[in-house]
């Protein structure tokens, strides 16, 4: 599974994110790698799911027919967590 962790730029909150991803991803199990990169990049590039801020969410369902999961803060384990979680329960393969 690839996981792409988005923000504006794609070297400082989504680094975070990816981080704290990497970090969930690892005690869950989950056999997933986990990018982080700017939105830009993010439209154009193919994942599975994608994680962002709420201000960026719009921006990228407009590119994506993938899940995307809105995180508000990205260095809180249990919310980015929850979200994995929810993804991981809409998963066909699951």
């Amino acid at each position: 599974m690839k996981i792409l962790a988005v923000c504006g730029f794609g070297v400082g909150s989504s680094m975070v994110l990816k981080m704290t991803l990497d970090k969930v991803v690892r005690e869950l199990g989950v056999d997933a790698t986990v990018e982080n990169t700017d939105i830009s990049s993010a439209k154009a590039t193919l994942a599975d799911v994608y994680f962002t801020s709420f201000e960026l969410k719009p921006d990228l369902e407009a590119s994506t027919d993938k899940p995307i999961y809105a995180i508000k803060r990205y260095m809180n384990k249990d919310e980015v967590e929850a979200a994995m979680n929810d993804y991981l329960a809409t998963r066909k393969d699951a």
